[in-house]
Parts: structure tokens; sequence; C-alpha cells
């Protein structure tokens, strides 16, 4: 059902860290040629830390765990032609043969059938703010966190989320939520949601006993949080949100088409700058992923 590559399985088999990466990302989180460096750079990432990556996405139907760079191109240029596979939808696009390009939990999924406990992303889904007659939109990441044993390392979730009704229902799920270097949620494009964290560490080294208690009391996933260098100004930001948000409602954007159309809305507003922040932000969580999972590997890091 799952196919993992030969590099891939062999650095599991022998013990060594391995790092999982989406391709969400590539098929629609960043525009061409963007998405397709970016994922390219998230590797090169981790393997400077002596870590295999692991891209994971739906090649013609069957799941696969290291995507090659031809396929990583497919995606990156086949876009909106591509499905978004969260969990529920891997059967279908297995069923059908599709490509499909796996979201956070998808790939949660994927990852954890293949054995690797280390996966990194920008950020993930959580619970959207209501829109009047619209039903409430909460991301299928917070169940998956709740029940599949990866640690997440991103930049907190997406800034156009509900941060505290995102960080009560990971409360609620059983779900850490851990600061790397910082004390605060961060939210994506800022650096800061002035939202405290339960624990943060400064270092790597604490955060293989962390997860090692969390696993060994049954625990599931684990938010691992890193701010983003240089964000944009929260207040300014807040005001072009809402101005994305309007422009949203007022063009009846509903369901899984309203986060892809606020992110773009927001690059126009941003005049490039949430790009470049995202940018940056993936290849920083790609390198704090290949710590963690680094440190796992070792008896002693």
């Amino acid at each position: 059902m799952i196919h993992i590559r030969s590099h891939v399985q062999e650095a599991l088999n022998q013990g060594l860290p391995v790092v999982a990466l989406e391709s969400s990302l590539l098929a629609h989180g960043l525009p061409w040629p963007v998405n397709l460096q970016t994922a390219l750079a998230a590797e090169q990432a981790i393997r400077e830390h002596g870590v295999v990556p692991a891209t994971i996405g739906v090649v013609a139907g069957l799941p696969t765990v290291g995507l090659n760079e031809a396929e990583m191109r497919h995606f990156a240029q086949s876009g909106e032609t591509v499905l978004k596979a969260s969990r529920r939808d891997l059967p279908t696009a297995i069923t059908q043969g599709s490509w499909a390009a796996t979201t956070v939990s998808g790939t949660m999924t994927l990852a954890h059938r293949a054995g690797i406990r280390v996966f990194a992303t920008g950020g993930i889904g959580g619970v959207h703010p209501s829109v009047p007659g619209q039903p409430a939109d909460i991301s299928a990441d917070l169940t998956e966190l709740s029940r599949t044993p990866v640690a997440v390392v991103c930049a907190g979730a997406k800034s156009i989320l509900d941060l505290p009704a995102t960080l009560e229902m990971l409360e609620t799920l059983g779900v850490p939520v851990v600061g790397y270097r910082t004390k605060t949620f961060p939210a994506f494009y800022v650096a800061s949601s002035e939202w405290p964290v339960p624990c943060h560490f400064e270092e790597v080294y604490p955060l293989r006993r962390f997860l090692q208690a969390h696993w060994q009391l049954g625990g599931a996933g684990v938010v691992l949080a890193q701010p983003v260098k240089g964000g944009l100004d929260p207040a300014l930001f807040a005001a072009q949100l809402q101005q994305a948000e309007a422009a949203a409602q007022t063009a009846g954007i509903r369901g899984a088409a309203r986060t892809p159309y606020l992110l773009a809305r927001l690059a126009e507003l941003t005049h490039g700058e949430s790009l470049r922040l995202n940018e940056r932000l993936i290849v920083a969580n790609a390198d704090l992923a290949a710590q963690v999972a680094q440190c796992l590997s070792e008896e002693e890091c």
C-alpha cells in the first residue's frame, strides 16, 4: 500500500534519522518555481545534518515516501490539478490512481506508517474564525495530532486562524505545544501571537527526553513551534488580514478554497513579503527537525 524508497527504508532499517516533508507545499503552498526551490532547499538543510529527507506524496495512486526530484517537479508544476489529500482523502487518491499532495494530516499518517517520527512543515492548520452562514471549519491536522505519534516542527499555526481557539482545541485533544526558543505561540508570518505556550526549550537536547516521555506515556503528536525570524508587524498584518477576509467574504470563497485564497491575497497586500517569509520558515523548520531527528537517533545528544 505504501512505497518507501530504498534509501529511506535503508536509513530506517539502520536506525538512522529521517525527517518527513509534505508535498502540499509543492502543489498548493507556493507559486512556481519558488515552490520547488523551497522544497529542495528544505531537503538540503536536512542533509547538511547527516539526516535523510523524505518528501511524501501520492504518485499515480501509490503513497510514496521519499519523492525524487522529477516527482517533486511534477507536483510543483501541476498545481491545482493535483488532489489535496488529508488523511480522509488518501483512499480516494489510491482508488482513483491520482497524484495527490499530502497535507499535514496526510503526511503524518504516511510518515508514521513508514516509521518516521519527525516531520517538518510550515504551519499547522487549526480552528478558522467563524464566518456568518458557514459551518465551523476545523482542520483535520488537529485530530491527526491527537492520534498519530509524530513530532511536527512548524512556525506555529497559520496566521489566518483563530489562534486562541486552536490552542484550546490542542489542549482538549491532549496535544503538547512546545516552544523552541520562544515562550509564546508563533503565528506563522508573525513571530509571536502573544499567547503563551505550556513549555519551551532553548536547546534541542531536552526535547529528546520530552518526546520520549510523551510517547512512553501513550501520547500521540507533538507541536514543536519556532518563530520565524523577521516576521511581519502584528498590527499591520492584522489590518491586511482583515482586508483579505473581507475580499473572501465578498467573493463568496468558502471551504477548502478559503485558505489558499487568503494566502494569495496576503501575498499581494504584503508585496510578496509573506511569500518570502514562507520560504524562510520552511527551510528553518527543516533544519530544526533534522537536529531533533538526529538527537532522537543517538543514545546521547
